[in-house]
């Protein structure tokens, strides 16, 4: 298997300089080749330049340039070009589809945040001190960074990234031939429905409360942007004022983004640890947190008719602050490593839908908790339905596949 390994960093006050400056020459050469491609296609001969042409470039580059780019990793380099590519791929991709395309932008200083080493030992090496009982790793240009590894590291390390969460650092290992770690059978199955009132709900009637972390930090975090906000957005330099104003608001972002992945870690390492096979309605939730379409108005030209925009926003607000789509891939990650099986399903009607007698009528939703079949009168609480039929669902499935 193939995982990944997050360990926060711990450089010096000189290493935290050169990982800086190392951040900014990588953001520069990615707008330098951006910058290139868009001045040969709007040359008359319509020039097409490619990640190849740039990379044959990069020795020159780094020749011309040795106190800033030549400083660096040649192969990370060449990985910030391959970036370059895949957003001129995606680009042309979605173009072909009929889609939004979305011309690769320029990257300002504070958010091109991720640098890449492709290989382990070729500008970078992971555990770069055996001797030493600190961990560190080595990086071309800014030395041997103390690393505050939490776990233990198993398969192989193929590539190693640096990455700035506001003023912390973080380093990602992609390790392969990671081995499973299989957890002994339970015989316990599960299905189970997300919702905004309860973050889940299993077939056996249990309830997990959600935690609603945006909310919780609702008023300190509006109070920190509405501040930012008095600050000019565009502007050549920013103030020592302004800089802070907008650490704060990156530092509450990243405290709740911590908090959410903390909650959807532990919720799933428990489903995996108690259950041997589940399941879970398969959501859409880009398509569910769109926001309506404008209705005009007939009788009023220019004017709008009344679409439910405010009230989408605030059910749109409380489906990303659940997080279902990181929590549902986190769950299928453990449940690889565990050995367990789980099975996405339709969710189309999961929670009209009578256990009981199979009757389907948006009557059988009284109210958002309460259901009662219009035909049988069986009644029980809307998330436990839906998590019944899941796991019915999730039967038929599997029976279907094998």
């Amino acid at each position: 298997m193939i995982r990944a390994y997050t360990f926060l960093l711990r450089p010096t006050a000189r290493q935290q300089v050169a990982l800086g400056e190392m951040l900014r020459d990588h953001c520069s050469l990615y707008n330098g080749a951006l910058q290139e491609r868009r001045d040969a296609y709007r040359h008359a001969s319509k020039t097409s330049v490619r990640y190849g042409d740039q990379s044959a470039q990069l020795k020159d580059i780094r020749a011309f340039d040795p106190e800033r780019q030549g400083r660096w990793s040649f192969s990370s380099q060449q990985a910030t070009l391959r970036r370059l590519d895949k957003a001129f791929q995606a680009f042309f991709r979605r173009v072909k589809a009929g889609q939004t395309p979305g011309y690769p932008r320029f990257k300002g200083v504070g958010h091109f945040d991720t640098v890449t080493f492709p290989k382990d030992g070729d500008g970078c090496r992971w555990d770069s001190t055996p001797h030493d009982r600190q961990t560190r790793v080595r990086l071309q240009g800014v030395g041997h960074v103390r690393v505050h590894q939490h776990r233990p590291v198993q398969g192989h390390v193929k590539t190693i990234s640096v990455k700035r969460e506001g003023n912390r650092w973080y380093v990602v290992l992609a390790c392969d031939d990671v081995p499973a770690q299989e957890l002994p059978p339970t015989g316990a199955v599960a299905g189970i429905d997300m919702g905004v009132a309860h973050f889940l709900t299993t077939s056996d009637g249990e309830h997990v409360g959600n935690p609603r972390f945006l909310q919780a930090m609702a008023d300190e975090l509006t109070g920190a942007q509405r501040h930012l906000a008095t600050f000019p957005k565009r502007t050549r330099q920013r103030t020592k004022a302004h800089r802070a104003a907008a650490r704060k608001v990156a530092k509450l972002h990243g405290k709740i983004r911590r908090q959410r992945a903390d909650f959807h870690h532990k919720t799933a390492r428990t489903l995996v640890r108690d259950h041997d096979v589940i399941a879970h309605e398969r959501l859409g939730t880009a398509g569910m947190t769109k926001s309506p379409a404008p209705k005009p108005d007939p009788d009023r030209p220019g004017g709008f008719l009344p679409n439910g925009a405010a009230a989408k926003a605030g059910l749109n607000r409380s489906i990303l602050d659940a997080g279902w789509a990181q929590f549902l891939g986190i769950l299928a990650n453990k449940a690889e490593s565990a050995g367990r099986l789980v099975i996405p399903v339709d969710a189309r009607n999961t929670s009209r839908t009578c256990p009981e007698c199979g009757h389907v009528a948006k009557e059988n939703r009284v109210t958002q908790a309460k259901f009662e079949c219009t035909v049988c009168g069986f009644a029980a609480n809307a998330d436990h339905v839906g998590a019944t039929n899941v796991l019915l669902r999730a039967g038929l499935v599997h029976c279907a596949a094998a």
